[in-house]
């Protein structure tokens, strides 16, 4: 058989669409990891600093600092640097590790890579699908000083539901950073570094 690239491991493919040969592929393939690692850390922190902090520390206060709080929260996280390197990048870095684990003696990494991003998957679906929503709820409240019934936004909010959701992010986040952090240690163990 004539190997001419079509029939080369998708990895393989990857790595030659990327420029990279020997040591290269290596560094970029521990670079990403490390990345995927770093980003999951970064949202499962995100996620726990809400349930451990932000929501019960909200939760205790009126309506009034309650509506106007989330909303400044909300508008601060909503920029590009936390979307693209923490919420998308953990789940894109997370991916592309995996591509580059694909092949050979990187199999043995390849489980703990997919158990991460379909558990970190869940907590962005969980973010899209129960989170965007109620956020919304307040968004669209408008100035809290123009609100006339706080008590209401607050109600239609769901307080309960969005913390008891961001819990599974948390868990989710968690075991997903987890994983990466096991996939970290089987890659060192399968270059030698380990």
């Amino acid at each position: 058989m004539i190997f001419d690239g079509r029939n080369a491991h998708p990895s393989d493919r990857v790595q030659r669409a990327l420029g990279k040969e020997g040591a290269d592929v290596e560094t970029f393939r521990v670079v990403a990891l490390i990345a995927a690692t770093i980003a999951m850390g970064l949202m499962a922190g995100v996620f726990a600093l809400y349930s451990n902090t932000i929501m019960p520390g909200l939760g205790r206060a009126g309506d009034r600092t309650f509506v106007g709080g989330f909303q400044a929260l909300d508008k601060a996280i909503e920029n590009p640097l936390f979307l693209i390197v923490g919420f998308l990048g953990a789940l894109v870095l997370t991916g592309l590790a995996g591509l580059l684990h694909l092949s050979g003696d990187w199999r043995s990494v390849l489980p703990w890579l997919i158990a991460a991003f379909v558990l970190y998957l869940a907590a962005f679906v969980v973010t899209i699908g129960v989170h965007l929503p109620l956020n919304a709820i307040i968004k669209k409240a408008g100035d809290p000083d123009r609100i006339t019934d706080l008590a209401a936004v607050r109600e239609r909010f769901d307080e309960a539901r969005w913390v008891a959701w961001n819990l599974v992010r948390v868990v989710a986040s968690l075991a997903a950073f987890g994983c990466l952090t096991w996939a970290l240690v089987l890659h060192g163990r399968v270059t030698g570094t380990g």
